[in-house]
């Protein structure tokens, strides 16, 4: 287990976004973008991209930062972070999908090749209560993924979204809130046990945000099971609101073994809103993104220190 896990601070800034960025921002649904679309779409990346390297000419420290974005819309802005020497994170899976496959196939290992980021990043929807037989797949194709990934000597993120299943939710009165506080980290527990067994070995978990110091403390336990002591774990921003996402940072900075955070949309959204509806100009929207997530980055710092 030694040479599995990630111990540094890690600031990531991800807008790995496919799906859902090209259906909300540009109504595109349903269908692979046209050329035109996807230049555009690619330049709007670019925006989040630049707004990055501004926040780090403005003080982030760079030795904590990085950015995780797609090859789809965003592959000269990887080649350019490779360039610069910035920690570079892409995407395996398949966008949009509930049940986790590869985005290349078969050929999901040529494009890992081609780009040779710093980490191979997984979205994965697994609640340990949900279809076994489901479970089962994901499982198998995560596990080749990850025999991969350290056969090549490529750190793997793990993202882990444990949504309600229709009974869990019922049980939470309907409300996702009471499930989040109430039932989702012990799933989040279970649901990294059934993985770890399984043979999967993440060196970074990247994680819903959880409310109590509590149970911060189990997830992180959780991921350092078994000798897996430097197994890094990172608090994702779900799209929350901004108040809801320093919450959740300010409960993980002081988690022995949560080393940081990946938050996209909270930062990016509203000013590329903005600038698509002609309200603020591409300079502005580029400020408000180095500020938003510079903001988060000092916001962790400081509560490390408490």
């Amino acid at each position: 287990m030694r040479d599995l896990g990630y111990t540094k601070d890690l600031f990531i800034l991800p807008f790995d976004h496919r799906g859902s960025f090209q259906a909300k921002l540009f109504g595109v649904k349903d269908r692979e973008p046209t050329g035109e679309e996807t230049k555009n779409i690619a330049s709007y990346k670019k925006i989040i991209y630049d707004g990055f390297k501004k926040a780090l000419a403005d003080g982030v420290p760079a030795d904590k930062a990085g950015i995780l974005v797609d090859e789809q819309f965003g592959k000269e802005i990887a080649a350019d972070a490779m360039k610069n020497g910035i920690s570079l994170s892409m995407p395996a899976e398949k966008s949009g999908q509930d049940e986790f496959d590869f985005e290349y196939g078969h050929q999901f290992e040529d494009h890992i090749k081609d780009f040779d980021p710093t980490f191979v990043k997984v979205l994965v929807r697994y609640n340990p209560e949900a279809d076994e037989g489901m479970n089962h797949r994901q499982l198998a194709r995560l596990k080749r993924l990850s025999d991969f990934c350290h056969r090549t000597h490529h750190k793997f993120m793990f993202e882990l979204l444990v949504p309600a299943t229709e009974a869990q939710l019922k049980k939470a009165n309907g409300s996702v809130a009471t499930y989040d506080s109430s039932m989702r980290p012990k799933l989040m527990c279970q649901a990294m046990d059934q993985i770890q067994r399984f043979g999967v070995e993440p060196d970074l978990w990247k994680l819903e945000g959880i409310e109590t110091a509590e149970d911060s403390k189990a997830v992180a336990n959780q991921a350092h099971v078994g000798g897996r002591e430097y197994v890094g774990v990172i608090v994702l921003g779900r799209g929350e609101n901004a108040e809801k996402v320093r919450a959740w940072l300010s409960v993980a900075a002081k988690t022995p073994g949560v080393i940081g955070f990946a938050v996209g949309r909270t930062v990016f959204w509203d000013a590329l809103k903005a600038h698509k509806d002609g309200k603020i100009s591409r300079e502005k929207a580029i400020g408000q993104i180095a500020d938003n997530y510079r903001g988060f980055c000092e916001l962790w710092l400081q509560a490390k220190k408490r």
